[in-house]
C-alpha cells in the first residue's frame, strides 16, 4: 500500500460559539492556550451532539488540511488519537472528527483510540468580524502521541509526504525538548517520505512578544526539529517570535517586512539546512503571499523572493485554519510534482501559489462547508499557471467550471 500525504496529530474538534468569550480572556485575540483536561468546560456529550448537529463544530488540526488534500485527487491517510466513547467506540467529538474525515474519502486506519482521554477540544469565540477568536486548547489524547504505533503507519502506508501538526501542542509528540520528534521524522526521511511540519500561533499577544524580544519556550522545540524537515513554512509573526526563541533578540520593528522575512529565512537557512544538500523549501507566510527560499541537492540557494498571491478577491469568513490550508495547496503541489522536488527543478513560485489558492479559498468558505471550494487538482493548476489576478470570488470560482 502506498499513498501521497499522512498526515499526522492534533485531532480537535473545533466548537466556535459567541458564549465562548472565555477563550479569548484565556490568550487574548487570535491567540492559543494549551489547556488542561482537568480544567474542561463541563459540558455534556449530548450538548457535544446538538452543538456538531447545529453546524457549530469543524474538524481542526488535519481537519483543516486532509480532506483539502483528499479533494484535489490525492490519496491521504491522517494517523490521530482520538477518545474512546459511546457512539460507535469513539466519544462525540471523536465521532464527529472520524466521520468528517472518512466523508472526504481519507484512510483513518492509522487511528489511535484513546482509553480514558478524551478527543482534543477546542472552543474558539465566535468574534464577530473577520479577526480571529483566542483559542482554548484542550489536547487531551492529543497529549499521547505515540511514536511506535505511527511508525508502523509509515511503514504500512509508505507515504511519499509525512505532514507533522503541530509541534509545541503535545506533551509526549514534544518530549525530550523535540528531540524524540526530530528522530521520528528522521526515519520518515530515511523512508524516502518528504517531511514537513509547523507549529502554531501559542500567544495572543504576538506583537507585545515580538517587541520585549522575550523567548516563547514551546518555539525551542524547533531548534532539533527544523534540520530533519524538508518544508517548512511558518506566519510572520510566528517567524519573529521564533528566531527571538533560537537567537538573540532582534529590534524587528526598525525593518520593513520585507526585511524581516529575508533576515529570518537567512537565519534558518544558516543554521538548519546542515548536511548532505537535498531539496530544502522554507519561507513565511504574509497577508499577500509568502517569502520562500529553496535549495537543490547540488547546493544551489535561490532566494528569498516573494510570491504575491493572485487570489486576494472575496470576503474572509474564518481566518482559522488559514496556515494549514496554505500547506495543503503547497503539498498537493509537491506530491503532484515528486521527482521535480527531488530534483530541485520544481516550479517553487507555483508550489507557493498553489497554497495561496488553496488558503484563499478555504477562507472564504462557509463554515457550513469548509472544503466545498477545493476542485480537482488538475483544475487548481491551471488556475495557478495563470498570469490573471482574480477581482472577485464569483470570478475565481468560475474558473473552475
Amino acid at each position: 500500500m502506498s499513498i501521497d500525504v499522512l498526515v499526522l496529530n492534533t485531532a480537535v474538534a473545533d466548537f466556535r460559539r459567541p458564549e465562548f468569550v472565555f477563550a479569548e480572556k484565556l490568550v487574548g485575540p487570535g491567540g492559543l492556550a494549551k489547556c488542561r483536561t482537568a480544567d474542561m468546560p463541563d459540558y455534556t456529550q449530548q450538548q457535544y451532539r446538538e452543538w456538531i448537529a447545529q453546524s457549530s463544530a469543524t474538524a481542526g488540526g488535519p481537519g483543516n488540511a486532509a480532506p483539502l488534500i483528499a479533494r484535489a485527487g490525492l490519496k491521504v491517510a491522517v494517523g490521530v488519537c482520538l477518545g474512546k466513547g459511546e457512539f460507535s467506540g469513539l466519544d462525540a467529538q471523536g465521532r464527529f472528527y472520524h466521520d468528517t474525515l472518512t466523508a472526504n474519502g481519507i484512510d483513518m486506519s492509522a487511528t489511535a483510540i484513546h482509553p480514558t482521554l478524551p478527543t482534543g477540544t477546542t472552543y474558539i469565540y465566535d468574534k464577530p468580524g473577520s479577526e480571529r477568536g483566542g483559542i482554548a486548547y484542550f489536547p487531551n489524547a492529543n497529549n499521547e502521541f505515540d511514536f511506535a504505533h505511527f511508525r508502523g503507519a509509515v511503514d504500512r502506508l509508505r507515504p511519499r509526504i509525512v505532514y507533522y501538526m503541530y509541534s509545541g501542542l503535545s506533551d509526549r509528540g514534544d518530549a525530550n525538548g523535540g528531540r524524540d520528534l526530530a528522530a521520528f521524522l528522521r526515519y520518515c526521511r530515511e523512508q524516502g517520505c518528504v517531511t514537513i511540519a509547523d507549529s502554531h500561533t501559542l500567544t495572543g499577544d504576538p506583537h507585545g512578544l515580538i517587541r520585549s524580544g522575550k523567548p516563547v519556550p514551546e518555539y525551542g522545540f524547533l531548534d532539533p526539529l527544523l534540520p530533519e524537515l524538508d518544508i517548512f513554512f511558518t506566519s510572520f509573526d510566528e517567524a519573529q517570535m521564533i528566531e527571538n526563541t533560537l537567537d538573540k533578540p532582534r529590534r524587528w520593528q526598525d525593518f520593513d517586512q520585507a526585511e524581516n522575512c529575508r533576515h529570518f529565512l537567512q537565519f534558518l537557512s544558516g543554521r538548519y539546512w546542515i548536511g548532505p544538500s537535498r531539496t530544502r523549501l522554507f519561507g513565511v507566510t504574509v497577508s499577500n503571499g509568502a517569502w520562500h527560499m529553496s535549495r537543490n541537492p547540488a547546493g544551489a540557494i535561490v532566494g528569498p523572493v516573494k510570491t504575491e498571491s493572485k487570489f486576494m478577491a472575496g470576503e474572509v469568513i474564518d481566518l482559522v485554519g488559514a496556515g494549514d490550508s496554505f500547506r495543503s495547496g503547497l503539498i498537493s503541489f509537491v506530491a503532484s510534482n515528486l521527482p521535480a522536488f527531488q530534483s530541485g527543478s520544481i516550479r517553487f513560485d507555483r508550489a507557493v501559489s498553489m497554497g495561496n489558492l488553496f488558503a484563499s479559498l478555504f477562507i472564504k468558505a462557509p463554515l457550513r462547508d469548509r472544503y466545498g471550494h477545493i476542485y480537482p487538482y488538475d483544475k487548481m493548476a491551471a488556475v495557478v499557471a495563470s498570469d490573471r489576478h482574480w477581482k472577485t470570488i464569483e470570478e475565481l470560482l468560475r474558473a473552475f467550471e
